[in-house]
Parts: C-alpha cells; sequence; structure tokens
C-alpha cells in the first residue's frame, strides 16, 4: 500500500504528477507585469514607467533598516530542528504540544487581599503560573505570604517583578516557599532579580554581583528556581527597535552570566538561572521573528562560553507591550493583545503574559483580569496554537525577517560590548542615545499618522464612554534613567485638553469644514479631515452643500458665522472645485476675520491659505497650532 505522505489529492504521488502541476506555472517576471499594472491603476506609476523591479514600491523599511519585501522566493539562513542548537525554532523539541505555554497573569495591587482574591480567581480558571510585582510602590515583600495564601506551590510556579530591593522581596518568596510544606525540588518560580533593569529605568542601582549571590544561595536551596531576569522591556519602552531590545536584553543577560560564573557557579547551571522578557507587540510578523531571533543570540553566546548545547536553551517569558496601549479607546487594547499573544505563541515563548486592556488606565477590574486569560485561552484551549510546533517555521518571510532581526541584535550588542557592556552604555548615555534616535522616528511616523493608532490616531471617537479605574501602581523612572512611553500619549495628551475645556465652557474646541459643492464632491476630504482634528479632541462643523458657483462663498461665510467664527476654517472639496472656488471663498473668509484658513489637499489653486492637511501630513503639528490659534472670544473658545 502506497504511504499517505507520498498521495496527493489527484491521486498522484509526491514523485509523480501533483494536482498543482496540472497548471501552467507563474513567473517572476508574470507577477512583475502584475504589480506594475496596479501601480499604474493606483497612480503609483505613470502610464509609461517600466520600472525593473516594480516590487520595491511595495516594500518597507523597519527601525531596524531592514527591508521588508513584498515577496519572498528562496529560504534564508537554515533554522536548525525544534529543541536544538541555535533553538530557532523552538527550547524544546515537542514545543508546547504535550501542555501548551505558562499562562502567567500579572498582579500589581498593593493590597495582599484583593492581590490573593485575584490569584486564586485566576488559578481556577486557566492561569498556569502567577506573576507579582513587589517592591516599591507595588505589593510589599512582607505580604506575599497573604497574597500566595491558598495558592498550590507544587502546581503553580510564582515568579516576581522587582526593582532596585530585589533582594528582599526573594528572601520573602524562598521564605514562604520554606513554609509551604513543598519538597524544595518541586517548586519553580522566578526571583525577579534584575538590577540592570532597575539601573536602565532609574539611573542607579546596577549591581549584578548581587544578583548572582542571591541566585547562587536560592540554587543551592532550590534547584528548579530562577533568579534572575534579562528584561529587554526599558529598552523597548523608551521608544527602541526589535533589534536594540535583542541587543541590549543580550548583553545585559550576558552581564548576568559574567557575574554569576564569578560567583563561583559552572557556565550551563548560571545559563540556567537567567530568563529573558521581551515586549510582544501587535506587529505580528515582528514579533514572532524577534523571539525566535532571541533564542539564536543566546545560543551564540552559549556557545562562545563553552557550555553543552542543551544548555543554551533560553527560557523566554513575553508580555503584551505596554507601550502600544491606549487610554482613549482602551477597548481596542483587546486586539492588540491577541494579536501580540499570539505572536509570542507561535513564536514560541515559554510563557506568556496579556496585559489587561485598561493597564494604561490603572488596576485591572474582574472583567479585564478575565478577558486577559480568557484571551489565551481561546488561542490554547479553542485554536489549538500550541498544538504545531513552530506554526511560523519554513516561511520564507519569517525565517527571514529571524535572520535580518538576529543580525541586527547581534550587531547592537556587539557595540553594547565594545563600550563596556551593558551597564557602561547606559552610564555613558551612549544607550539612550541610540534608543532616542530611534523613538524621534518612530514619533514621526506617528505624527504623520504612518504608524496609525486606532481609535486614537485613527477613527477616534470624542463621544466615548470614559473607562475608570483605580490607579495602579507606577513603575519607578527617573530623569536619569530611560524614558518609559506609550505611542498614543501625545494624541492622548491634546484629548485631555479638550476635555478639560469641554468642562470648563461647555464645549470642544472646534473647527470649521467650508464644504465647497455637493456632497459627493467635498464628503472624502471632509471625512478624513474631521478624523485627524477628532484626534485631538477637536470638534469639527460642517458648512453642508452650496452651489458649486460664486454664490458658495457667500454661504460660506454666513454659515461660519452661524457656527460662532471657529478660530481655524479648513476648505474641502474636490480639486475640479478648488480651481474655481478655493481662491474667492478663501478670500471671502479672510474678509470676514477668519484667521487661519488650511485646505484639505497639497494645492492652493490660487488660494491665500496657511497650511493644508493631507494623507501623511503632519497631525500633531495641525493640532497643536489649532489650539495655539484659538481665539481668546467666547465663539473661538468653541
Amino acid at each position: 500500500m502506497r504511504r499517505m505522505t507520498e498521495a496527493t489529492v489527484d491521486g498522484g504521488t509526491s514523485t509523480g504528477s501533483t494536482f498543482a502541476s496540472q497548471f501552467p506555472q507563474p513567473t517572476r517576471d508574470q507577477w512583475q507585469r502584475l504589480v506594475a499594472g496596479v501601480l499604474r491603476k493606483s497612480k503609483v506609476l505613470g502610464e509609461n514607467d517600466t520600472p525593473e523591479r516594480p516590487e520595491d514600491l511595495l516594500a518597507t523599511t523597519t527601525y531596524d533598516g531592514v527591508t521588508l519585501s513584498p515577496l519572498y522566493t528562496e529560504a534564508a539562513a537554515r533554522p536548525g530542528l525544534p529543541g536544538l542548537s541555535p533553538f530557532v525554532r523552538g527550547s524544546r523539541a515537542a514545543g508546547h504540544a504535550a501542555d501548551g505555554w505558562d499562562v502567567r497573569q500579572a498582579h500589581a495591587d498593593t493590597d495582599p487581599g484583593r492581590v490573593n482574591e485575584s490569584v486564586l480567581a485566576d488559578l481556577e480558571n486557566g492561569v498556569t503560573s502567577v506573576f507579582l510585582y513587589v517592591g516599591a510602590d507595588a505589593l510589599a515583600p512582607d505580604a506575599l505570604a497573604r497574597a500566595l495564601d491558598g495558592v498550590l506551590l507544587d502546581l503553580a510556579p510564582v515568579a516576581l517583578a522587582t526593582g532596585a530591593d530585589f533582594v528582599p522581596a526573594a528572601d520573602a518568596l524562598l521564605a514562604v516557599f520554606r513554609e509551604s510544606g513543598v519538597a524544595p525540588a518541586e517548586l519553580r518560580g522566578n526571583l525577579g532579580a534584575d538590577p540592570i533593569s532597575s539601573h536602565a529605568r532609574t539611573g542607579s542601582g546596577a549591581d549584578p554581583s548581587a544578583a548572582a549571590e542571591l541566585a547562587a544561595r536560592a540554587h543551592a536551596e532550590f534547584a528548579g528556581i530562577q533568579a534572575i531576569v534579562a528584561d529587554g522591556q526599558p529598552y523597548h519602552e523608551a521608544g527602541g527597535s526589535d533589534g536594540q531590545e535583542l541587543g541590549a536584553a543580550t548583553a545585559a543577560g550576558v552581564a548576568y552570566l559574567r557575574a554569576l560564573t564569578a560567583a563561583g557557579l559552572d557556565v550551563d547551571t548560571a545559563l540556567g538561572l537567567i530568563e529573558f522578557r521581551f515586549a510582544a507587540t501587535a506587529e505580528q510578523f515582528p514579533t514572532i521573528a524577534k523571539l525566535r531571533a532571541a533564542r539564536r543570540l543566546w545560543a551564540r553566546v552559549a556557545q562562545a562560553s563553552g557550555a553543552s548545547p542543551a544548555a543554551g536553551a533560553q527560557r523566554q517569558h513575553a508580555l503584551t507591550s505596554w507601550a502600544m496601549t491606549t487610554r482613549r479607546d482602551p477597548w481596542v487594547n483587546m486586539l492588540r493583545t491577541t494579536v501580540a499573544s499570539f505572536a509570542a505563541g507561535v513564536g514560541g515563548a515559554d510563557a506568556v503574559t496579556v496585559r489587561s486592556f485598561d493597564a494604561a488606565i490603572g488596576l485591572p477590574d474582574a472583567f479585564s483580569r478575565r478577558i486577559a486569560r480568557n484571551t489565551q485561552a481561546l488561542l490554547l484551549e479553542e485554536s489549538h496554537l500550541a498544538q504545531v510546533i513552530d506554526p511560523a517555521g519554513g516561511s520564507w518571510f519569517v525565517e527571514q525577517l529571524t535572520d535580518d532581526l538576529a543580525r541586527a541584535g547581534w550587531e547592537f550588542f556587539r557595540e553594547i560590548e565594545r563600550r563596556g557592556g551593558i551597564v557602561a552604555a547606559l552610564d555613558s548615555g551612549w544607550l539612550a542615545d541610540r534608543l532616542a534616535e530611534v523613538r524621534a522616528e518612530r514619533d514621526r511616523a506617528i505624527a504623520t499618522r504612518t504608524d496609525p493608532i486606532t481609535g486614537v490616531s485613527e477613527f477616534p471617537n470624542l463621544t466615548e464612554a470614559p473607562v475608570v479605574r483605580e490607579p495602579a501602581p507606577e513603575v519607578p523612572v527617573s530623569a536619569a534613567g530611560l524614558p518609559r512611553v506609550r505611542y498614543a500619549e501625545a494624541y492622548e495628551s491634546l484629548r485631555d485638553r479638550s476635555d478639560a475645556r469641554l468642562a470648563a465652557t461647555g464645549s470642544r474646541p472646534t473647527v470649521f469644514l467650508a464644504t465647497l459643492g455637493p456632497l459627493a464632491q467635498y464628503t472624502a476630504r471632509a471625512g478624513f479631515a474631521a478624523n485627524l482634528f477628532a484626534a485631538g479632541g477637536v470638534a469639527t462643523v460642517e458648512a453642508g452643500t452650496t452651489e458649486g458657483d460664486e454664490s458658495a462663498a457667500e454661504a460660506i461665510v454666513a454659515r461660519w458665522i452661524e457656527a460662532g467664527r471657529p478660530a481655524t476654517v479648513v476648505l474641502t472639496s474636490s480639486e475640479k472645485l478648488y480651481a474655481t472656488l478655493a481662491a474667492p471663498v478663501a478670500a471671502a473668509l479672510r474678509a470676514a476675520g477668519a484667521g487661519r484658513i488650511l485646505l484639505a489637499g497639497q494645492k492652493a489653486h490660487g488660494a491665500d491659505v496657511d497650511g493644508y492637511v493631507y494623507s501623511g501630513c503632519d497631525a500633531l503639528d495641525v493640532l497643536h497650532t489649532t489650539y495655539d490659534n484659538l481665539s481668546s472670544t467666547p465663539e473661538g473658545a468653541k
């Protein structure tokens, strides 16, 4: 009987005819011609333009300088096999097929009773480990016993996130372990010692040797407990790129590895005491590739350190990105975290934490915690995502991106090492400067909405009901350390300004849309302008339909006056009507006292205008100038 692995849908075999072979094989030239045709229809190419590689016009470049192409036709470097060095395809041969990845829920409340209640609820509903924030402005170390009361510590590992005072937090957890009655060999978790991350955020407190001493002491008693975390989040949250996060986290891991071996531990043991944390974002494929590349980098470090091949398997904890969360329209965060956790699972993370959708607002309630844990439950129990080992493996795009990010991360790591290591690179300001360069580039993309933020810079809702939560403890940061930014903050600060004006005056800042001609002529640009201004909390009032002749100017002015003479006016219509109406309408508005006139488009058509709004313009600059130009009169205050 023919083996089923050789059978094909048409009854042939893998060595004979196949279903696909019955169709003509497309060539790259044919595909390129089709691409060029689409680009001509969309006016990206002229009718007579015949570029040699039209696909290059569809390529994009990441913040690491990596080119993302629209088509990949060959594999990158060989990724190896799951469970074998360099562990690109996963740290375990069977992946997470047996039991899924570790669903690790975070708890940042300062009240141990409430923490205990939420921890037990999570564990009863699918969470497999506990992630506690302990230290300054978080749960007190001496409250750990109360917070973990009733937790079966032999079944539920406990991981900590601590600041500079990691020793008291670790000692408190070790005391809980000793009093639990569970055999030390059966306990799992992480003590969360990470003074380098604390130093990155605050500018002080870096002492890898103290972390290494704690790790050696804990390992002697609890062999299954990890003690140290090499966290890439401070660099991600400072606006850094994926490659920079990889390089900095790897450099932190190397600093801890040196400290651990200096404390008397052998290399293999030392490698097993370090866990890495990375941010998982709504950029699905970069997150998948980043986690795969991180394992490759750490395997190379282990190899260079003389470790056994198996010891180079990196333990990974992925958290959905705090930087991508929004306070406005926070419900969209559910979509972001779903994509991010999907990417973390596909990328092979050993543990995944989904931040609650209201994380940027305050402490989560029972509903948002349930949504966070159920996001992973759906991926594991309904989508069976863990049942496939390295689902992205073999994708030429993912393999190439993994290789590109590994090279970018390795080069950044080497540069950090050339400058004396991660602590020296932080102290000199060099690392902060490199992150700031990428952050500035990212800020420009956000300002121009090239990187759109759904619900904030795109499709904002000025009438949304605010989500109110109890304030959450802040992650300790200082001016001496790296900044901690969220991508939506610039727009959200303008929305806050709008809310304050609404509370004080009863109305929001308002822009008048001078809509020229019938609805079909102006609706597209009017909608675009309304969306842009709403992103900054600015309401818009439309003039409505007008005649397409000289009478439009008089009608527009009358409706502007009726609207309360808003300080900013935007002309919106088609290029055809701009040619005949833009100049006379702008002149009439000037004569009536309009102070600032913009045009939705990029050509004035002879009109006296102060600027333009268009796709790709600096929306934040437009919005800030709109606020700066608000009239001091009651009418202009609208």
